[in-house]
């Protein structure tokens, strides 16, 4: 969804004046005003997501960092919709959601279980005073977890991956993009992917919990990687030069300072990880560590006694 052209403001607009905008829209699509209207739900609905994004700092910054189509794969509705109470927003703007004697009669769920304010409302089929309690719609089925698998290649490059469903007694393939920069924790929404209604509703949706594999060489650090490099106690007292491979096969040749320190890092910028599906990518960090022999030859045991007299 374009959040700021739902809302009619800018992509400048301050917090004020998005919220000036969502009371207005909202007084005017507002189901008790709009009894039975179809089109004025789905408005409302809009209006109402539009507002939970841009009026959450966190949300309308990585909105506007990773674009609708960006931000959409990191945020379920459920995410949207987390920690935002349509009820007491709407009785601040002077709509009464109790039912009693003020101008509204209608009731959101407060997130429940799904984190969906709309639950109530999708199931009502809309309001118009207290009607809207005894007309209803058939329930949607229940949303499904799946775990998904992605190696760091795959977080590096995004990927097009393959899963296999067992939907009403047959299995199903469907196809799922992972975008780039995806994260351990974060969910993918396929949409009427979920358990089928048993009254006859919309199926529910799968959410796939991604998990990105452990790496046999590479070290994840948000958006940058760890690269543990050993070098013969020589060359750290007096400096070389070391090749090394990044996580996308590239070969750079990396200077190593003399009596350098174990366990420092260098840094070769911009080859670790996208910082999402649009951003750029972090950095690769080397870590010096000093390779010590398990066994040393007669000659190199006589010369290390030969250093060691010199208090080396």
């Amino acid at each position: 969804m374009e959040y700021y052209k739902i809302l009619g403001v800018a992509k400048t607009a301050s917090a004020d004046e998005i919220k000036k905008s969502y009371r207005k829209l909202a007084v005017k699509y507002h189901p008790d005003k709009n009894p039975g209207n179809k089109e004025a739900e789905e408005k409302f609905k809009e209006i109402s997501e539009a507002y939970a994004v841009l009026s959450d700092e966190k949300k309308r910054k990585e909105y506007d960092m990773y674009g609708e189509a960006g931000f959409q794969k990191r945020y379920s509705q459920e995410d949207i919709f987390r920690g935002f109470d349509l009820n007491d927003i709407l009785n601040q703007f002077g709509f009464n959601m109790g039912g009693g004697s003020g101008r509204s009669t209608f009731r959101f769920n407060s997130g429940g279980s799904t984190g969906n304010p709309f639950e109530f409302f999708n199931q009502a089929g809309g309001c118009g005073g207290g009607s809207c309690r005894t007309r209803t719609q058939p329930e949607k089925g229940q949303d499904q977890t799946y775990e998904l698998s992605v190696t760091l290649a795959e977080v590096l490059h995004g990927a097009e991956k393959n899963i296999s469903l067992r939907r009403n007694g047959t299995t199903e393939n469907v196809s799922v993009k992972v975008p780039k920069g995806i994260e351990s924790g974060k969910r993918l929404r396929l949409s009427g992917k979920g358990a089928p209604s048993s009254s006859g509703g919309q199926p529910g949706d799968l959410y796939l919990k991604v998990t990105v594999q452990a790496h046999e060489q590479f070290t994840r650090d948000s958006d940058n990687l760890l690269l543990e490099k050993q070098i013969p106690y020589s060359e750290i007292c007096l400096g070389t030069s070391v090749e090394i491979s990044t996580i996308d096969d590239r070969s750079f040749k990396i200077k190593v300072p003399a009596g350098i320190q174990p366990d420092a890092k260098l840094r070769i910028k911009g080859q670790g990880l996208p910082s999402g599906p649009i951003g750029e990518r972090g950095d690769l960090y080397v870590k010096i560590l000093v390779q010590v022999p398990k066994q040393l030859t007669e000659e190199q045991e006589r010369l290390v006694k030969e250093l060691a007299k010199t208090g080396l």
